[in-house]
């Protein structure tokens, strides 16, 4: 294929993108963006333009950051001076037969983007992306336990709500570490799993009263998991940190007003951004090589 004759534009993100439209730049294509932090020497081959709209404007694809898109619709952009919100008006001016490439659409998205024919690709539940890229986030989350705790991970009772692929790995990472670990799943063969790598394996149901043990708590699950319920009965100094998706797994207004340490774990690959950006690089190629194989 002729990457010399694609236009990609790219939306928000964090160090992670600046990896991924580098080595988008390296195959020829025209590669623009904004919303990601920009490094002073600029990315070669890639344009800086300030204005989203003009990023997707004839854009055969448009990738947009792992993270996904918050309540309000914006995308994960810390580094932006003001919120991106990919309406229909801005998608409009993609190029025909367009395709979006990112983590993971909201229903507004959806329906934009069903409204106008551009095809949606999402990556956030793909096992073998979210496998290159979980020793990243873990070492991420390894360094906010140590910096919010004042006790060691070893010999501490800790738990991990979720046995997706973020969960998993996780519950053998704290197992190695020499916590006596906890793992609540609601799917047998998971709680199986996990007792074969060495954790106690509970059912949902089991977590309140399981939580006045917890010095950790961490949900991997994309749904209200960790309520007052749970977050009532943990003890004053226990850390809670989620690792989901939005809406998230935790009751952070809650854990506020109860005065438990909370914290939302959004962003960790960020925390080896070349590793984990060509990771992502290599699946997004991978879509847009089968995409447009699949059109011709």
């Amino acid at each position: 294929m002729d990457w010399s004759k694609l236009v990609i534009g790219m939306l928000g993100g964090d160090r992670r993108e600046q990896e991924i439209a580098r080595l988008a730049a390296l195959t020829g294509a025209e590669v623009r963006a904004h919303g990601l932090p920009w490094p002073e020497g600029g990315i070669p081959g890639v344009k800086h333009l300030d204005d989203p709209a003009a990023v997707l404007r004839g854009a055969k694809f448009a990738l947009f950051p792992i993270p996904g898109i918050a309540p309000s619709g914006a995308l994960f952009a810390p580094a932006a001076a003001s919120a991106i919100i990919p309406d229909r008006a801005m998608l409009a001016g993609m190029a025909p037969r367009a395709h979006i490439v990112l983590g993971w659409a909201d229903a507004n998205l959806k329906a934009h983007a069903d409204a106008l024919g551009i095809g949606l690709h999402e990556y956030e539940w793909d096992r073998a992306l979210m496998l290159e890229r979980t020793p990243a986030i873990l070492e991420g989350l390894l360094k906010i336990v140590i910096e919010n705790t004042d006790t060691t991970i070893h010999n501490s009772e800790a738990c991990v709500v979720g046995q997706g692929t973020i969960g998993t790995v996780l519950a053998r990472y704290l197992v190695a570490l020499g916590a006596r670990t906890h793992v609540v799943a609601r799917n047998p063969e998971q709680r199986a799993a996990a007792f074969v790598a060495g954790a106690t394996a509970h059912g949902l149901e089991a977590l309140p009263e399981l939580a006045p043990r917890l010095d950790l708590l961490f949900s991997t699950v994309p749904s209200r998991v960790v309520g007052a319920n749970v977050i009532g009965m943990l003890p004053d100094h226990a850390l809670i940190v989620d690792l989901a998706a939005p809406p998230g797994g935790v009751d952070f207004e809650t854990a506020k007003r109860l005065g438990r340490k909370a914290i939302w774990g959004r962003g960790l690959g960020s925390r080896a951004p070349v590793t984990v950006g060509a990771s992502q690089w290599r699946g997004i190629r991978a879509r847009i090589e089968k995409i447009l194989q699949d059109e011709h």
